[in-house]
């Protein structure tokens, strides 16, 4: 077979020296090529046009067809000899001797005789011609300018390239240059033959693009189909949540239960009251917590498991949400309607604590720059500090509920609140623009995605709404099971590409749904408690946290994981306890 050491094909190549001649994709040379009759210029049909022998069980892949992509990937990977021996013993040519010629032509420089040979070829839609032709002349009229014949390119800019009346804004551009030259380098001109030769390449590449598939397959088809197919496996799993190199050619995917958190790995028992917020910092490597206990927990994560790092106390209140800063080296925790305090992660201490007289502190965030951050207030408008404390904006009006989330997309533009018990604000900073979404019921809750592009929204009647906020603000999914009677219940995405969802229930059960069927595929016992939150590692999909009014936090995983716990104690069925005294 044959070997990487060998001739590249037409669409490959770069110009050799004069009189030097190359082989073709099937194996002839251009000596050979321009010594046949005219009629063999006219593109000879290829045999998949009379041809409808299929090959596959479903009697839908054409042969000819399937012959000439794989030997289109041979050529592609360096297999030269082994696919000019398919084309030769198939009696299927990659492609016809006309478009052989003409790739050569292009890389030759011969622009006239491509141009001909390009209406040869024989292809039936005249704009395509028009737009080839528009770009082997573009090529055309710029050598002649790197070869300072500027009345040749003038020439051709005005007898063959404006009569194609074809993008009159390019032609503008191209006549500059015969005014300015200079300006030829920043339209696309340049005086080194090496450049030269890269240029033509890729006309050649936009070239390819341009025509029909069916006259020249387009680069890398193989491995496009194959990657389609195997992405539609994987979307077609329900159970997928591990890393795509994992999937293999030999086999169809599917991945069983075993790749869902769904086994207590660790019961977190820190916290003296119920524990009302966690959420995982971005690289995973923590974990933090909120109770109404008046305190915050920081939990490293590690292999050995989930210990306890820092117990954050100072707060007056019940302490309802956590967040992390951009570079997790920071986090702000909010008490209820009173104070936010700021806090390093490395040493536990109080860097700062954010308030505003006579009013409560209800939400906190940060911006992407880590240098400001947001607030609700409990008169329903929201503050912006940097991190001294000096409040930097106020936007009054109804902009915050008494008990809301807060969100701000990762370009620091769009800030996300409840303006109304069913509606939440977008408000768009630079913009100025505002849109709102809109619900029939009361919203209790809602979480942004990694992407920003979609807003999980909890509502009062035991629903959980998909919004794609990109563009259009619209409605994609409903999922339901859970359930929710009295309190604030959380919500979150994740798993590999967050491609699930999770939910915490007042039946002390955690839901796990697969994001783009809504299917429900696990309602995780445990709890004593209504499951007030729920967060996912960003970074391991394998590990998921619920938080209780069972006072416990619980680390979930796969079943066949086996970890060890450092300061911790078993029960003897595997689970392991962690009260914190580490």
């Amino acid at each position: 077979m044959g070997g990487v050491e060998d001739d590249e094909p037409a669409s490959k190549r770069m110009k050799l020296a004069s009189g030097e001649l190359r082989g073709l994709s099937n194996g002839s040379s251009l000596a050979e090529t321009t010594v046949e009759s005219s009629r063999d210029l006219m593109a000879r049909p290829l045999q998949s046009e009379g041809d409808e022998e299929v090959v596959g069980s479903k009697g839908v892949i054409k042969r000819v067809e399937f012959v000439r992509i794989i030997a289109k990937a041979l050529y592609s990977l360096g297999y030269k000899k082994s696919s000019a021996h398919l084309e030769e013993e198939s009696g299927i040519p990659l492609q016809s001797s006309a478009v052989n010629l003409f790739m050569q032509q292009i890389l030759d420089g011969s622009w006239d005789e491509s141009v001909a040979t390009l209406h040869d070829i024989g292809l039936k839609d005249e704009d395509i011609v028009k737009s080839a032709s528009f770009l082997i002349l573009e090529q055309k009229f710029f050598e002649l300018l790197d070869g300072e014949r500027i009345m040749d390119a003038l020439k051709t800019l005005r007898t063959e390239i404006a009569p194609l009346c074809v993008n009159n804004g390019r032609i503008r551009e191209l006549s500059s240059c015969i005014v300015s030259p200079s300006l030829c380098a920043s339209v696309g001109s340049s005086n080194q033959d090496n450049a030269k030769m890269k240029s033509r390449s890729k006309l050649l590449e936009e070239l390819q693009k341009l025509l029909p598939p069916t006259v020249i397959i387009p680069e890398r088809r193989l491995e496009y189909l194959v990657e389609q197919a195997l992405t539609l496996q994987r979307d077609a799993c329900i159970f997928h949540n591990s890393m795509d190199k994992e999937m293999s050619l030999y086999t169809d995917h599917h991945c069983g239960r075993d790749q869902i958190p769904s086994r207590t790995l660790q019961i977190l028992e820190a916290h003296s009251d119920e524990v009302w917020f966690l959420q995982f910092s971005h690289n995973g490597k923590y974990l933090a917590s909120s109770s109404s206990d008046q305190s915050a927990i920081i939990w490293e994560v590690d292999t050995n498991g989930v210990s306890l790092k820092h117990r954050l106390c100072g707060h007056q209140k019940h302490v309802s949400s956590v967040s992390w800063s951009p570079d997790d080296h920071q986090l702000l925790t909010c008490g209820m309607e009173e104070a936010i305090r700021r806090w390093d992660v490395s040493s536990g201490e109080c860097l700062h604590v954010y308030d505003k007289a006579g009013l409560g502190l209800i939400s906190c965030g940060w911006f992407p720059n880590g240098k400001w951050i947001l607030s609700g207030i409990n008169d329903k408008s929201i503050c912006m500090w940097d991190l001294n404390g000096k409040e930097l904006e106020c936007w009054k009006g109804q902009r915050t509920m008494k008990i809301s989330d807060l969100e701000i997309t990762s370009d620091g533009k769009q800030i996300l609140s409840m303006c109304r018990e069913t509606a939440i604000l977008l408000h768009d900073r630079e913009a100025k623009i505002e849109r709102v979404i809109e619900e029939d019921q009361t919203i209790t809750s809602f979480s942004l995605s990694r992407d920003d592009r979609f807003l999980l929204v909890n509502l009062l009647n035991q629903e959980i709404h998909l919004w794609n906020i990109e563009g259009g603000i619209k409605l994609v999914a409903k999922y339901k099971g859970h359930k929710r009677a009295r309190f604030v219940i959380r919500s979150c995405f994740g798993g590999l590409e967050q491609a699930f969802i999770a939910s915490g229930s007042e039946d002390s059960q955690v839901y796990i749904w697969h994001r783009g069927s809504r299917e429900l595929i696990e309602a995780l016992p445990g709890h004593s408690g209504a499951v007030n939150c729920v967060s996912w590692n960003p970074k391991n999909p394998h590990i998921l946290a619920s938080a209780s009014d069972d006072h416990t936090i619980r680390i979930w995983g796969l079943n066949s994981l086996q970890m060890k716990h450092k300061g911790a104690h078993s029960h003897g069925n595997g689970i392991h306890y962690c009260n914190g005294r580490t």
